[in-house]
């Protein structure tokens, strides 16, 4: 059985992102096209379903690490502010776009709140947990592993040729 962890974490974000766009709770606000994703940005995010792509990104982030809170989150998607001439800061991503986005999964039943041990936050439930595995099937299956396979074997014969080429060459310099 194939798993998120199978495929390359950018195309299984921009694959679940399209997917998500497709599900009715969830939806950017009317403020998401005004906001910075953080302190430490200059600018809002410049393509206009980036709310989806978020959403995938905490799914996936949550399938892997969780349980995880909105400041654990925070911290993950924060960075380096840029202030000219004096040293770079770290700081932490928004904590409202977090907020709504897990608000939003949750409504879609792909995660919920736990406590395991001392650890309480987010966790993915059964149904997030097939939805990413569903995606990563497919984007596995995209890839036939023959073709790559027959890729590989036309390198390793070229290779081969070239070295008997250079084998050929020095057996006649050596005579």
């Amino acid at each position: 059985m194939t798993t998120m962890y199978d495929v390359d974490p950018q195309e299984l974000i921009l694959k679940t992102a399209e997917d998500l766009k497709k599900i009715p709770e969830i939806k950017a606000p009317l403020w998401a096209a005004f906001v910075k994703t953080g302190m430490h940005k200059e600018r809002p995010p410049v393509d206009e379903d980036w709310w989806y792509f978020r959403s995938a990104s905490v799914l996936r982030n949550i399938y892997r690490f969780g349980p995880v809170g909105v400041s654990k989150l925070r911290t993950k998607y924060g960075g380096k502010k840029n202030r000219g001439v004096k040293k770079e800061h770290f700081y932490k991503g928004s904590g409202s776009i977090l907020r709504k986005s897990l608000q939003q999964l949750e409504k879609a039943g792909f995660v919920k709140f736990a406590e395991k041990g001392v650890h309480k936050g987010r966790i993915i439930t059964p149904k997030g947990k097939s939805f990413l595995d569903k995606i990563a099937t497919q984007l596995y299956g995209l890839k036939p592993k023959h073709e790559i396979k027959a890729e590989e074997k036309k390198e390793i014969v070229e290779v081969k040729q070239e070295q008997k080429a250079a084998k050929k060459t020095d057996e006649t310099k050596s005579q």
